[in-house]
């Protein structure tokens, strides 16, 4: 199946503008009740994977570009070449929003839980996922060692 040009703009457009709501109220309201209840819902990425999907499924006119990313002697050049493709990209687009997004939120969840700071780990996570995840791994790490060192010396 053959996506129109027009159609494939919209919806990569649509899907970067859809995200950017969760990562506001992540980002700037963390800790409202709005916030919470949003980043509750597994919806968003529910709908984000079924663009995904009709995006994966549509971006294959062929068996060959199936077999090329199972191909485990895939190089980086075939890689490219295939990325070269609008489709495709649009189609890895969606898979980096949806992962991204779903780190931000399991970032934001444990910020939530334990008290760590979050906001800069999920404006990070946002424009550069891994960089954020580590951000947030780091900042997680500092956080257990100075709360553990003042409790144990508010108790000793």
């Amino acid at each position: 199946m053959t996506i129109d040009t027009n159609l494939l703009e919209l919806l990569f457009n649509g899907a970067n503008l859809f995200v950017l709501p969760f990562w506001t109220l992540m980002v700037l309201l963390p800790n409202t009740k709005l916030t919470r209840t949003v980043m509750g819902s597994l919806l968003p990425f529910a709908a984000l994977a079924g663009l995904y999907l009709f995006l994966f499924v549509t971006s294959f006119n062929n068996v060959e570009g199936i077999e090329a990313l199972s191909d485990p002697n895939l190089s980086l050049p075939d890689l490219a070449a295939l990325f070269a493709n609008p489709h495709v990209t649009a189609t890895g687009w969606v898979h980096y929003l949806v992962f991204d997004l779903f780190v931000g939120r399991w970032i934001y969840w444990q910020g939530q839980e334990s008290g760590v700071f979050t906001r800069h780990s999920c404006a990070l996570c946002l424009f550069a996922g891994p960089l954020g995840l580590l951000s947030h791994l780091l900042t997680d790490a500092v956080w257990k060692r100075v709360v553990g060192s003042q409790v144990e010396e508010a108790m000793g």
